[in-house]
This record gives structure tokens, C-alpha cells and sequence, in this order.
């Protein structure tokens, strides 16, 4: 009974001492094998072994010998000398400037004054947009600029050559009387040098100068070549053709169909600027050709891979090819629809619920129509001829896996070989997928510009300007950050005529006097405006008479929090003469309803607190003087004096209607501000209040939050 009652007190730690016991024994087992192991590889007492034969002696002990290079990682300390100041270094934009490489192509045209404004402009518009440097050079003879070349065949060409030989690749020519060996490249059709040969060649081209002469610089260079490095030009190379075609006169490259037409990368002579394009739109439609064959025959094999799959034909997604579309996990991540006809949308930008077609979302509807009807004539004639009628039903959503989608009913005429007809309404799917994606060039900015922070304040901003000076102290004042603060007192007309007695911002300016004295070389200047109607237009124009035209603005709110990662994304975000910035700030819920008494989220952690993303306010803008007094003199333009038109608008207003610069709008995790309800003012604009008051309204809280509050008072009243 004793022993009994013992197994069944020890029956739940059972599996647990089984498996201790049976760890312990793997593992004593494990080092008997590791010793066994050990004592077998030893030798008996006597010299060191030597090395394997080729081996060094050093690789025997573990280092690396002389001329063998070791590619394993190495940790460099960071040493800065403390007896020197500190200095910010500012890295490279690119990190191949900084490792040193280099563009694997560069493409020199010969032109002259003559063909500058006609061949020369032809040439750039065909391949400028293809090669990442191009430069033009001309001189007081004219050269030749007729040729057209296959940019991307030039390229695809160039990928395929190793760097460590010597290229000097062309259509070879043989010289007028010389030795028929030798061969040079002509310079009407191009030619490729390598960057190892013109090293070499460098230092022999003042010896060509003086002994060689000739009329045609292509020969010449060929002789160059020849005489001093014994290199003579080919056509191939390493597997690679370089073909050419020689264009006659009154030719119609339309009706090329020659397969060395097809094949050449380079043609010579073209007569004329149009001859160029001609030239250019028929070798596009013959890549675009080449592309649809590779499609369909990428796509027949997935077919015929995926057969083989445990999946099946089933496995087959539409289009073949393209991602599956998205498949959301929950409610909340599934994708909507938008309705549409050829006149109006379903899903307007502003929220409204009908708004009409226009502008790239009508020219988007009336191509994928178009395209729609198309593919259907291909896939029917010659036995039917469709045309449309009307566009019943239009939904489209975009996916994010694999492009746009879209779902057609239409309503058509079908027409017979006969000449019978009927209508129709069949439903068509689309789908405009995802194409490569291209790096956009941007001008160049950095991050040592100076940032000149404007705070307009009211009466109602009083309690918090104290947080605000305290951040901007410690995030940029301490951090010696380039940054500087102008600060703009509104008065209201009454307080304004009581200043002499009553300061309402006497508070803040001793705040002001405080911080100056803090830090002596810093000055924190103000300007006093009086108005009823604080618009924001009207403020800016002060501000902008009184700064250079290329200081950069970053118009703040007296809630935000300033940082030096958003001052960072401030710098870089806005270009002059190019791009302004407005962010859209992150807004904290209201505590009371988020946490209910519980204890709130720490102030100092790095993500996110309880809140959202305030897409009604455009209250914070960085952009340059310059852009601004440009676009505000286009509005004076238009407005004439009517001054009180400026009260309905904002700073985003006059860049969105008045300047040809790009708006960048994007969320702004780094730029934070702590929940309060703002007042809004009832003489600015309908559209400024109604803003102002969904800004407030959503700022309260999520619905989860408002639903939990709801619940719990109703609790409270049922008791």
C-alpha cells in the first residue's frame, strides 16, 4: 500500500525523470565518442608533421601565407581623437561612390555644330533615357552623328563581355593599301573600347598625333591601335556579334524584314532627324514583338510544369505568370472593390460618394475598355466582330501582390461573317499588372541644411508652449542640431490694444529670455501679428518677407514634438525648385478613453503609442522660401486684390493650385503629437472648420475604444 501510494504521488514528475535521465545518458555517451574520437587521430611522438604538398607553411599553422589574401570579416574599432573637435562626417549618397565602382557603360557621341539642333537631338531622344552616361563631344570638324543604335541590345551586349580583356569591337574595315590582316572599326556603325585598352593606350596618343596621319579619324585610331598595342578591331568576340546594317537610300524601314535588319544593334547612315525615328519606332515594335513571343512562351511552359505539381492544372493562376491574387486572413485585410461607369466613380478621394470621371482615372477606364474589346476580337474573329455599346458595370481594386484588377460588364453588338448582329452583355476580367520597378532621379540633397522652424501661437496654444520649447531645447539646441525657431504671436485686436498693460504671451517670451541665456549663441526671434482670422497664407507672407529665399521652412504646431530624425526626413524630403513636403503627423488617442485609469503607455519608447495618423491636418509643411514666393506670386495673379479669398485657403492650397512642384504627402511615424482638443475657428472657411472638427472627432479614439467606453456606461447606468 506504502509503495503504492509513492508511485502514484510520483506518476505526474514521471515523464519529467525519464527524460533528465535519459539527457544525462546521451550526453556521457556523446563525450566517451568525442575522446575516442580524439585519442585515434593522434600520432605517435616524433616531428611535426608537414604540410600537404602546394600547401604553405604558414597555411599550416592557421595563417594566411604571402600573396594569399584572407576574405574573412574584420571588425575595425571606430577611434576618434578626443583632443580633436567633433565633426559630423557626411557620407556619400550612393554606396557604390563610396566603394568605388563604376558605371559599366559610357557612351561618347561624335557630333558637330552643324547637326547639334537636328541628328544630335534625335540620338538623345532614341537613347538618352537607356544608358547612364551620355555626353556629346564636337570640335571645329564635323563628325559623324548618323547612326542609330539599339540601346538596349548595346547593353545587353556590353553585359556579356569580361572586364579583364582588352575590346576593341566593331564592324572591321580592312585599311586602303594596307596589310590584310590588320582590320579597324568603322566609325559610322560605333565601336566599343574597353577601359584596359584606352589605359594603355594613353600614353602612345601623342606618338599617333606626330606619326600617323590620316583623314578618317576612325582609321586613324585603328592604326593607333595596331601599331602601338598589336590589337586589331573585330566583329565578335567571346561569343558576342556585333552586327550592323547598312541603310540605302529611299529605304522604308517598315518593310524591313530582313533578319540582319532585325539583328543589328547599329545602322548607318541616316539621312535625317526623321529617318531616326522611323528607324527607332520600328525596331520598338519589333522588341515589343520579341517580348509577347517570350510571354507566351514562358507561359506555355509554366502550363506545362505546373501539370506536373501535386496541385494540377488547378494550381494555374490567372493570368499565368502573375501572383494569385491576395487572400486575405481576416475581415480587416480584405481588399475592396471600387464601382465605376464611363461617367462618374463610386469611390471618390474626398469621401463623397459620387464624383465625376476625369482627368488619369477616365483616360485609365476608357483604355482598359478599349483593351477589353480588343482582346476579345482577337479571341473570337474572324467568326465574330464585337463592338461596344455601354459600359454596364465597372468594379477595380488595387492589389498589392500584383497590380490592378478589373471586372467589366459589358454590353455589346456581336456581327457575324453574314452580316448578322445581336446584342450582348458578357462580363470581362482585367488585370494591369505590376511592371519592373524604376528608380525615379531625384536632384541631390543633403542633410547639413539648415532648418528654420516657424511656430505661429494663439491665446488657446498658451499651455502648451512650455513642452514645446522643452523638446526643441533637447532634441535640437543640446544635440547642436542646424536647426533655428521663429515664433509668431497672434494677437486677437482686444489683446492687442491691451498690450501696454497685459501681455497674453509676456509667459512665453520670458521662456524665450530663458532659453537664450541657457545657450548663449542661440536667439529665438518673434513677430507679433494682430488679426481675427489667423490664415495661414497671411502669416507665411510675413514670415517670408523677413528670411533669405533660400532658407528651408518647416511650419509647425505648437503640439508636435520636434526630433532630429524628422528634421533629417525634413531635409531630405524637400528639393528646391522640385518637391515640398507635408507630413502627415502620428495623433495620440485620448488617454481617458484608451486606458481608462490605466497606468498609459512611457513617454520615452521608441514605437508607436495608441493613436492614428492625422489625415485631416496640413498644418505642418517643409519647403523652401523660393518655391513659396513663386507660387504666392501666380495666387496674386489670379486673386487680384481680393485678400479675403486667402482665408479659405492653406499653404498646401497654393502649392497644390499655384506651383508645378511635386507634393510629397506621406505619414510620419517620427512626428508625434500628444492628444488635446483644439478649438477650431468659425470664421475660416467651411472647408478649414469641417476639417478641423473630423480632426478632433477621430482623434478620440478607436472604434474598439469608443465601443469598450459605450459598454461600460451602459454598465454604469444599468446599475
Amino acid at each position: 500500500m506504502r509503495l503504492g501510494a509513492v508511485l502514484s504521488a510520483l506518476r505526474p514528475a514521471l515523464p519529467l525523470l525519464l527524460g533528465l535521465s535519459l539527457g544525462c545518458s546521451l550526453s556521457l555517451l556523446r563525450a566517451s565518442w568525442s575522446h575516442g574520437a580524439a585519442e585515434e587521430r593522434c600520432l605517435a611522438p616524433g616531428p611535426p608533421a608537414l604540410p600537404a604538398r602546394g600547401a604553405p607553411p604558414e597555411a599550416a599553422e592557421g595563417r594566411p601565407a604571402p600573396g594569399h589574401e584572407d576574405f574573412r570579416p574584420r571588425i575595425v574599432p571606430y577611434y576618434r581623437d578626443p583632443n580633436k573637435p567633433y565633426k559630423k562626417v557626411l557620407r556619400t549618397r550612393y554606396i557604390q561612390t563610396e566603394l568605388g565602382f563604376h558605371e559599366r557603360l559610357f557612351v561618347a557621341v561624335l557630333t558637330s555644330k552643324a547637326t547639334l539642333n537636328t541628328l544630335a537631338v534625335a540620338v538623345n531622344k532614341t537613347v538618352a533615357h537607356h544608358f547612364p552616361r551620355l555626353l556629346y563631344f564636337t570640335g571645329l570638324r564635323s563628325a559623324k552623328d548618323d547612326t542609330y543604335a539599339q540601346a538596349e541590345q548595346v547593353k545587353a551586349l556590353v553585359t556579356h563581355l569580361s572586364i579583364n580583356q582588352d575590346v576593341y569591337l566593331g564592324r572591321a574595315e580592312e585599311f586602303i593599301g594596307g596589310d590584310e590582316q590588320a582590320r579597324y572599326c568603322h566609325g559610322g556603325f560605333g565601336y566599343l573600347l574597353s577601359r584596359s585598352l584606352l589605359l594603355k593606350l594613353h600614353p602612345h596618343l601623342d606618338s599617333c598625333r606626330n606619326e600617323i596621319l590620316s583623314v578618317r579619324p576612325d582609321e586613324w585610331l585603328g592604326r593607333c591601335i595596331i601599331d602601338f598595342l598589336g590589337i586589331t578591331c573585330v566583329s565578335q568576340l567571346q561569343g558576342q556579334h556585333y552586327h550592323t546594317y547598312e541603310l540605302a537610300k529611299n529605304t522604308e524601314p517598315e518593310k524591313e524584314e530582313e533578319e540582319e535588319f532585325q539583328a543589328a544593334l547599329a545602322v548607318h547612315p541616316v539621312s535625317d532627324m526623321t529617318m531616326m525615328y522611323r528607324l527607332h519606332k520600328q525596331f520598338s515594335r519589333i522588341q515589343l514583338d520579341r517580348a509577347y513571343q517570350e510571354i507566351q512562351d514562358l507561359q506555355m511552359q509554366i502550363r506545362n510544369l505546373t501539370a506536373l505539381t501535386p496541385a494540377g492544372e488547378a494550381g494555374v493562376t490567372w493570368p499565368v505568370g502573375i501572383n494569385a491574387p491576395f487572400l486575405p486572413k481576416s475581415r480587416f485585410e480584405v481588399i475592396s472593390w471600387d464601382y465605376f461607369t464611363e461617367q462618374h466613380l463610386f469611390s471618390c478621394p474626398d469621401g463623397s460618394p459620387k464624383c465625376e470621371l476625369s482627368g488619369a482615372s477616365k483616360a485609365d477606364v476608357s483604355e482598359i475598355i478599349e483593351s477589353a474589346v480588343e482582346q476579345l476580337n482577337r479571341l473570337y474573329q474572324p467568326l465574330l466582330r464585337f463592338s461596344k455599346r455601354q459600359l454596364l458595370n465597372g468594379y477595380r481594386r488595387f492589389d498589392p501582390t500584383r497590380g490592378m484588377e478589373y471586372t467589366l460588364d459589358l454590353l455589346l453588338e456581336a456581327a457575324t461573317q453574314k452580316g448578322h448582329s445581336r446584342v450582348l452583355a458578357k462580363r470581362v476580367s482585367l488585370v494591369r499588372p505590376l511592371s519592373k520597378v524604376e528608380i525615379i532621379p531625384m536632384p541631390y540633397v543633403t542633410e547639413a541644411t539648415r532648418v528654420q522652424l516657424v511656430l505661429p501661437l494663439t491665446v488657446q496654444d498658451l499651455d502648451f508652449v512650455a513642452n514645446f520649447l522643452d523638446m526643441f531645447a533637447m532634441n535640437t539646441l543640446d544635440t547642436h542640431d542646424n536647426a533655428l525657431l521663429t515664433l509668431l504671436f497672434i494677437y486677437h485686436p482686444y489683446d492687442a490694444q491691451r498690450v501696454g498693460q497685459v501681455d497674453v504671451f509676456a509667459g512665453v517670451k520670458a521662456m524665450v529670455g530663458e532659453l537664450e541665456k541657457r545657450y548663449a549663441e542661440v536667439k529665438i526671434p518673434w513677430i507679433s501679428v494682430k488679426t481675427e482670422v489667423p490664415s495661414q497664407v497671411k502669416l507665411m507672407d510675413i514670415v517670408s518677407k523677413k528670411h533669405p529665399v533660400d532658407t528651408l521652412f518647416f511650419l509647425a504646431s505648437v503640439w508636435t514634438e520636434i526630433n532630429m530624425e524628422f528634421l533629417n526626413r525634413c531635409r531630405m524630403n524637400t528639393i528646391s525648385n522640385w518637391q515640398v513636403f507635408f507630413p502627415v503627423h502620428f495623433q495620440e488617442f485620448n488617454p481617458a478613453l484608451v486606458y481608462r485609469g490605466e497606468q498609459t503607455a512611457s513617454s520615452n519608447t521608441d514605437f508607436l503609442r495608441d493613436g492614428h495618423f492625422d489625415r485631416h491636418s496640413f498644418a505642418e509643411a517643409c519647403f523652401y522660401n523660393s518655391d513659396y514666393m513663386t507660387a504666392r506670386t501666380k495666387l496674386a495673379a489670379d486673386i487680384l486684390d481680393r485678400d479675403e479669398v486667402l482665408e479659405s485657403m492653406e499653404v498646401f492650397d497654393v502649392f497644390l493650385h499655384y506651383s508645378g512642384l511635386h507634393l510629397f504627402r506621406a505619414v510620419e511615424p517620427g512626428l508625434v503629437q500628444k492628444y488635446t482638443l483644439r478649438s477650431c475657428n468659425p470664421r475660416l472657411s467651411e472647408e478649414l472648420y469641417h476639417r478641423c472638427v473630423l480632426s478632433n472627432l477621430e482623434g478620440l479614439a478607436s472604434r474598439s475604444h469608443l465601443a469598450m467606453a459605450l459598454f461600460e456606461q451602459e454598465q454604469a447606468n444599468s446599475t
